[in-house]
């Protein structure tokens, strides 16, 4: 199908990834002519201005914009205005492409007139051994849940993909990306578009690779923001988007009020260690099955756990913020985890 595409990609100071994703995209199997480009940076101070001007510089189709602002969903309006291609993808700067990711989005974005959206699986790739542990808990159902584009065990209908392909007339019957939102704002876009009648559709033959954040503190920091901008996206749409997001919750408020009613009665301390076991056994369990080493068993079950608490917490914390005192997002939650 002779598709113009449009790929978008948000990014600030991203000099060791940007070139290695802009050139999996020139190396991708679909027409150059029919593909536009846009990194939309938010002012690097390193050297990512330098390397996408000298790309600019050999491609025509390569466009760098301005973001001012410097969030995300800022810079990805700017790119799908600055577009009037028929497909628009997003992409992160820290992505790689496969050379059939694009032809194989098409074909199954044009396969239904209902689909107004298509994705795929990611393989992480890993800078360090810690980045690798990270990587390994991420693609397991018991640290993500049924985020079917990490754990790559379905193809078919999905409530959100990552680095989504979307057709133009997506944008134009419901608008934009929420500026508002500096976490999230792809699944709240997904959210509003299954809610507008279209729908999503995740294969496994669209492939990407991703380059995990390599130490825990980061990772905590991430997720941590995921929960607490999800709670800000379920207020402004006065519902819970999807029911794995409250899960986290639950193992958190369960720590918190385990810990202090396990001094009132003896009952309480019982049922509070035997749950807290019995997490930390099918922790190890799922760990097992993904890696042997003992060091790496207890590394990896550590990561489900700053995934699920970090998560729980951020989303405890937005719950105060945005329900009982009626706050807006504050600054600190407004920083990338990078």
């Amino acid at each position: 199908m002779n598709k113009t595409v449009s790929i978008i990609i948000p990014c600030r100071n991203e000099e060791k990834y940007i070139k290695k994703c802009i050139d999996s995209i020139l190396n991708s199997n679909y027409p150059k002519e029919l593909i536009a480009i846009y990194v939309c940076d938010g002012l690097s101070d390193d050297q990512t201005r330098n390397i996408i001007k000298t790309l600019v510089h050999q491609n025509k189709n390569i466009h760098l914009i301005d973001n001012h602002e410097q969030t995300t969903p800022y810079a990805l309006n700017l790119g799908l205005k600055a577009s009037q291609d028929d497909v628009k993808i997003i992409l992160g700067a820290h992505a790689e492409i496969d050379p059939n990711f694009i032809s194989e989005n098409i074909t199954l974005l044009f396969s239904e007139e209902k689909i107004g959206c298509t994705g795929g699986v990611i393989e992480n790739f890993y800078e360090n051994k810690t980045a690798e542990i990270i990587g390994i808990a991420m693609a397991s159902p018991f640290g993500v849940g049924n985020a079917h584009f990490r754990t790559g065990n379905k193809n078919g209908y999905v409530d959100t993909v990552a680095f989504g392909a979307y057709k133009k007339e997506v944008f134009e019957q419901i608008g934009y990306f929420d500026e508002e939102l500096v976490r999230n704002q792809d699944d709240e876009f997904n959210y509003r578009l299954i809610k507008n009648g279209f729908k999503i559709y995740l294969s496994n033959k669209i492939k990407s690779k991703y380059y995990v954040r390599s130490s825990f503190s980061k990772l905590f920091k991430q997720y941590y923001q995921y929960g607490y901008w999800k709670m800000f996206v379920n207020k402004k749409h006065q519902t819970i988007t999807t029911i794995r997001q409250i899960v986290p919750l639950f193992f958190v408020l369960f720590i918190f009020i385990g810990m202090i009613t396990s001094f009132i009665h003896i009952f309480f301390f019982i049922l509070f260690v035997s749950v807290i076991v019995l997490y930390l056994l099918m922790s190890l369990i799922f760990s097992f099955k993904l890696v042997k080493k003992k060091k790496t068993l207890f590394l990896t079950s550590f990561t489900f756990f700053i995934l699920h608490f970090s998560y729980g917490l951020g989303y405890l914390k937005g719950i105060f913020d945005f329900t009982l005192f009626n706050r807006f997002p504050n600054k600190r939650n407004t920083q990338l985890s990078r």
